[in-house]
């Protein structure tokens, strides 16, 4: 069976691409990624309006344009989230004056105990760092990020380094990959605390 033509004006091509694509999903104040993606998008839609208005009942060539378009919008997004998290992940892990270990754990309890998964998380994540700090085994250094303190302490504590790793991974994942925190993250912290608290750093030669 032979579909009717579908005649769309180039008015009215236009006005649909610009109500998508004024969606809040398509937008992300990134900077320069961010332009680009906006004017790649804007071309996008007018290359749409065009295909409407020069071939009236074009239904297969604008679903063709309207692929092309999604398959864009998903890349771009991707890199987006790609460059934001590698940004953004370079942030450090404390910020204003110290803080004792004992502290951010009682923080990271509470926040847990009140289901607020990624602030248990960053807390976790600072008693960590700030127990090391206070045994020693870390100089003091308040610009330090989650991932430096992680490969540093590794190195004196061998047997913990891997789960330290870890542990940043998920401190990233959470404040600056934008990935839902759990309870399962914090237990997974609260455990990495613990072994740490007890690892003694290896005797050299």
């Amino acid at each position: 069976m032979t579909l009717p033509p579908i005649d769309i004006g180039r008015d009215e091509a236009a006005d649909a691409a610009a109500r998508e694509l004024a969606r809040p999903i398509y937008h992300d104040d990134r900077g320069l990624i961010a332009t680009i993606f906006d004017w790649i998008v804007e071309r996008i839609a007018d290359l749409i309006a065009v295909a409407a208005d020069a071939t009236p009942g074009g239904y297969l060539s604008l679903l063709v344009l309207l692929a092309v378009l999604v398959a864009a919008i998903v890349v771009i997004r991707l890199r987006i989230g790609s460059v934001g998290r590698s940004t953004y992940g370079a942030q450090e892990l404390f910020s204003g004056g110290p803080v004792p270990a004992a502290e951010h754990r009682r923080e990271a309890d509470a926040f847990a105990a009140r289901g607020e998964w990624a602030e248990a998380v960053r807390s976790r994540m600072r008693a960590i760092v700030r127990g090391l700090e206070e045994r020693d085994l870390l100089d003091v250094r308040p610009g330090r990020t989650a991932d430096e303190a992680a490969r540093e302490a590794g190195a004196v504590l061998p047997q913990c380094a891997t789960d330290l790793r870890a542990a940043a991974a998920v401190f990233d994942d959470v404040w600056y990959g934008e990935r839902p925190a759990t309870q399962e993250m914090d237990a997974q912290l609260r455990a990495v605390d613990a072994a740490v608290a007890r690892a003694r750093p290896a005797i050299r030669a």
